[in-house]
């Protein structure tokens, strides 16, 4: 894949050094200046990290689909005024966040309103969850728990939610999320301090030991 990307144009991209050294970044700065195949390398690159961070985020995988699609439709058309000041990835993870979270909170507000007409319908939308078919029992379990730890970060107030998914799950630095989520390193932390603890507390039965 590097090689690929590196002979881009027959132009080989070489990093200055910071957050300049970013390939993903160099490869966008060059999608700002009008190459289309940049764009389609990084589509192609990180669309399944995208649709997948998604998908965690609204428990949803044809909704996440369409997410990721938005996401890199306004990647791109943000290319005009982009600028190298952080990490590719974290300003991508940022917008996905963004994206995101107006996904839940119009969802939220349908929610609502559908209850207010017909409540026992709502609750029917609300947990709706595609038919898997489990072949066996030993599966069936797995899934169940599975599902039971995505509720539980599901929920998480949302930006504990986005930084236990950032953390967890894409391996995110703490300054990485800091910078998606506009606030502080130390806050992060203690944002993460606060959303494992009640992790902890609500998955502790699905522990051999744990009983508190």
């Amino acid at each position: 894949m590097t090689g690929a990307v590196l002979a881009v144009a027959g132009n080989p991209i070489t990093g200055h050094g910071g957050a300049e050294s970013d390939l993903d970044a160099q490869l966008m700065l060059r999608v700002r200046d009008g190459d289309e195949e940049c764009y389609r390398l990084l589509l192609n690159k990180h669309r399944n990290a995208v649709v997948s961070f998604l998908h965690r985020m609204v428990q949803d995988r044809a909704v996440a689909e369409e997410l990721g699609q938005e996401v890199f439709l306004r990647i791109y058309r943000s290319r005009g005024s982009y600028e190298v000041s952080a990490k590719f990835t974290t300003w991508m993870f940022r917008i996905a966040t963004h994206v995101a979270l107006n996904n839940l909170r119009d969802r939220r507000a349908e929610l609502a309103g559908r209850r207010s007409e017909d409540t026992r319908d709502s609750e029917g939308v609300a947990r709706e969850v595609p038919d898997r078919s489990p072949t066996a029992e030993q599966r069936m379990l797995q899934q169940a728990r599975l599902k039971e730890v995505r509720d539980a970060i599901g929920r998480l107030p949302e930006k504990q939610r986005v930084a236990v998914l950032m953390h967890k799950y894409e391996e995110m630095e703490y300054s990485q999320i800091a910078t998606v989520l506009e606030c502080s390193e130390s806050a992060v932390k203690s944002m993460l301090f606060r959303a494992y603890e009640t992790l902890r507390s609500r998955l502790a039965h699905m522990s051999a030991g744990g009983t508190r």
